[in-house]
């Protein structure tokens, strides 16, 4: 059972209860301001507020940081209401974070940055004010019955692959534009309302593909929906009135579909009709979205190699002759930060463009989302997540987990195993089992049930960045966030990677995200020092003082 921990009954504040606090616990907030950060690194545990949701306030305006900063592990927040000012009120980086029945804003930021393959699960969170209101950037989860107004910029951002659920949620009164998808974000946009935007509701650019479903937007300041040249885009089911025109707008170097309900015929220009069975246009913009990857030249080919396969015994079915029974679920290994996740979410959207699997869903979970705490329980859990990944993707990160402490006797993790062994075969056309984890410890685990390797049809071996692919790594990160290096930076990055040490916990790219990171805050502590406001090539330049201070 776990233990609970009440502030300020027998800790006087949220900081107190945090120190002394084990992973699992319970710290329960009672209603008052508390002026204060909280910042959770690798974490399990749950924050609750007590009475009333909002009444228990985390005030962090003013203070440096945000409200609530969750660095890696995996943390519940319900019923808190959470303030800042320069910061994000809610910022989660390599992190899982359930947030339910919360109220956020901020001063000069977003009210949720979601960021570094982070998974958010929000559900009635309410963020009133901020500079945007959610924000996900490489990150994934879902958004459900929440509600963002009044913000000064975006209402949500979703950028650099993200690829939330955003669903049942009022976008409302946003300065610029509702809904902003860039950089390769593939949100799934579904029964939400849009209104109220100083320029278009919903904007797609920059390569985005989103799917937009059953949503209403209204009286914005620009049209409704605008697809932009390059990105890729689904519109149905949705109603556009009350906007500028033309309510829709696609560009005709973009490839969408578009379905209106009440708002007269859909646009044309641009428009390509979908058809049934495999989308070839998605495939190429999906295959190229995996080429532009860093490194993973030998990943690459096998992925190719896979889709080659499947395309032409689609096309064989199509003509009448004998297709095989191909399994879809795959073996990903090597150490983290190397892509893995990111090529698993990329492999089950190619699966759906080429018509195997109904959606390309992901569903990323450890050992903790399958295993009970008693016998039979971990059967029930293991097969509920299964359940729920169907038509798409289930991605288990270090999967040798299960096997480790299975093999002492000391929990069920051989019950998973024995479980999706068996799921594994009966539903092997609904559903892509991916397991991941460090090399040696993934031939353990494939030994733990005689029948686990013969279910995966490939290995794929992520192998370490090289000091070239870190520094171009740490260069796209710096571009994407409108920075620059000076002149010899890169060069002093390449010298710094190749002799940093590369045991099991290097990072890899989140090596170079992390150095970033700390780059760009040393710049903060540069700048602040000039005594005067700096120009803005100077706000947007990294320089190697920055990055030896990082260092140091």
């Amino acid at each position: 059972m776990s233990s609970t921990l009440a502030v300020p009954g027998t800790y006087p504040t949220i900081r107190d209860a945090l120190e002394v606090a084990p992973d699992g616990a319970v710290v329960a907030i009672a209603a008052g301001t508390y002026r204060e950060r909280i910042e959770l690194r690798g974490r399990r545990l749950t924050l609750r507020g007590t009475g009333e949701p909002g009444a228990a306030a985390v005030d962090a305006a003013g203070l440096d940081g945000p409200a609530l900063a969750v660095l890696g592990g995996a943390v519940t927040v319900e019923g808190l209401a959470l303030t800042s000012g320069e910061h994000p009120a809610i910022a989660v980086s390599g992190a899982r974070l359930t947030v339910r029945k919360c109220r956020v804003s901020a001063g000069a930021a977003a009210g949720l940055q979601v960021t570094d393959m982070s998974t958010v699960e929000a559900a009635e969170v309410r963020v009133l004010g901020g500079r945007h209101g959610l924000v996900f950037s490489d990150a994934g989860g879902t958004v459900e019955g929440c509600e963002i107004r009044d913000v000064h910029d975006d209402g949500v951002i979703v950028r650099l692959g993200a690829d939330p659920a955003i669903r049942d949620t009022v976008v409302a009164g946003c300065g610029f534009r509702g809904i902003y998808v860039y950089q390769s974000g593939r949100p799934l946009i579904e029964r939400c309302d849009v209104s109220g935007a100083g320029d278009a509701g919903i904007v797609v650019a920059g390569g985005g593909a989103p799917r937009i479903a059953g949503t209403w937007v209204h009286q914005t300041a620009g049209s409704g929906i605008v697809v932009g040249p390059g990105c890729t885009a689904v519109v149905e089911r949705c109603r556009v009135e009350g906007t500028a025109e033309p309510g829709v707008v696609v560009d005709p170097r973009a490839r969408a579909t578009v379905t209106l309900t009440g708002s007269g015929p859909a646009p044309r220009t641009g428009i390509a009709e979908a058809g049934a069975g495999q989308d070839a246009a998605e495939v190429d913009r999906l295959l190229t979205e995996l080429d532009s990857m860093i490194g993973l030249a030998g990943v690459k080919n096998e992925v190719r190699a896979l889709i080659d396969e499947i395309q032409v015994n689609e096309w064989r079915r199509g003509a009448g002759l004998a297709v095989g029974t191909a399994s879809h679920h795959l073996i990903f290994t090597g150490a983290p930060g190397t892509g893995k996740t990111t090529v698993a979410r990329v492999y089950g959207r190619l699966l759906k463009a080429l018509g195997v699997l109904p959606d390309g869903r992901f569903r990323e979970v450890s050992r903790r989302d399958l295993v009970g705490q008693y016998i039979g329980h971990t059967a029930e859990k293991t097969t509920s997540v299964f359940e729920e990944a169907m038509g798409g993707v289930l991605f288990i990160d270090e999967a040798y987990t299960l096997s480790r402490a299975a093999a002492t006797g000391a929990d069920f993790g051989q019950e998973a195993i024995d479980t999706l062994v068996k799921l594994m075969e009966d539903h092997r056309d609904r559903v892509a089992v991916i397991v991941a984890g460090y090399t040696r410890e993934m031939l353990d685990f494939l030994d733990a049930n005689s029948g686990l390797a013969s279910r995966f049809a490939k290995t794929m071996e992520f192998e370490d960045y090289g000091p070239d692919e870190l520094v171009l790594i740490a260069t796209r990160i710096a571009r994407n966030d409108d920075y620059v290096f000076a002149p010899g930076l890169a060069e002093a990055l390449h010298e710094h990677f190749s002799r940093i040490e590369r045991d099991r916990n290097f990072g890899n790219a989140r090596e170079a995200r992390k150095l970033l990171e700390g780059m760009r805050k040393a710049q903060s502590g540069r700048l602040r020092a000039l005594g005067r406001m700096p120009g803005r090539e100077e706000l947007a330049t990294l320089v190697r003082e920055d990055l030896l201070a990082a260092l140091r």
